[in-house]
């Protein structure tokens, strides 16, 4: 594994292939939270959805940690239930809460509700009351630059990524899919002890090279986390 500066005290690893990438991930991942149960006897882990993290989260679920005492949850969400394919907890229940992992604690982004702004409602007072200052944080990123459910062009994207915002999660649109998603905000997200951005390929690369040098917050969300102390984990 190569290691670099990328610059703004952000350090990239290289990783020769996809299956290095995700053992190295999971690896350090394993670490931290090992490192926070033994510092203050409890771990709180937030991951990203998609394809391009399952064998990571496959990885990690063998872990050797007290799962017990670690709780998960997700930058993101499409605003439906466990059962949609399209759930990212239905992701994570498939491939990270499996083996020793099934025991770890789960807080759900998504919350029936009759509408999807009264469910939001309820979600944010739940995470306000479940979760504290996250152990390890691990992002992705799309070829628009786009991280959590932060994409360029969306409704209340300068609120969501106000570093002072005293919310912990907003609404969000994509919008090459406009399907309803609620992501943590900028100002939570940031206050993981560990964070890490997960990419893979030559594009991704560009995309994030090209976001550090010269891109702005709005038109290059993942922009907003491009700072010490994120690690990178690429591969081609």
């Amino acid at each position: 594994m190569a290691t670099s500066d990328l610059g703004q005290g952000v350090t990239l690893r290289e990783l020769p292939d996809r299956e290095a990438h995700a053992t190295a991930l999971a690896e350090t991942v394993t670490t931290a939270l090992r490192e926070a149960l033994a510092a203050r006897g409890e771990a709180l882990l937030i991951v990203s959805g998609g394809r391009s993290p399952v064998p990571f989260l496959e990885r990690l679920a063998q872990a050797d940690l007290e799962w017990s005492k670690v709780l998960v949850t997700l930058a993101d969400e499409r605003w439906v239930p466990i059962d949609d394919p399209d759930s990212n907890a239905g992701l994570l229940r498939q491939h990270l809460f499996q083996g020793p992992a099934a025991a770890a604690g789960f807080v759900d982004l998504y919350t029936p509700a009759a509408t999807a702004q009264e469910g939001m409602a309820l979600t944010e007072a739940r995470l306000r009351d479940a979760l504290g200052t996250p152990d390890v944080l691990v992002l992705g990123m799309g070829d628009d630059a786009h991280t959590a459910s932060l994409f360029p062009g969306s409704p209340g994207l300068e609120e969501a990524l106000d570093p002072a915002s005293e919310r912990l999660s907003f609404p969000g649109v994509a919008p090459s899919a406009p399907q309803t998603r609620i992501t943590l905000s900028r100002a939570y997200l940031s206050r993981a002890r560990q964070q890490i951005l997960a990419v893979q390929g030559a594009g991704k690369r560009q995309v994030l090279e090209t976001a550090l040098a010269e891109g702005d917050e709005l038109a290059t969300p993942i922009k907003a986390f491009l700072r010490e102390p994120l690690v990178v984990y690429w591969c081609p």
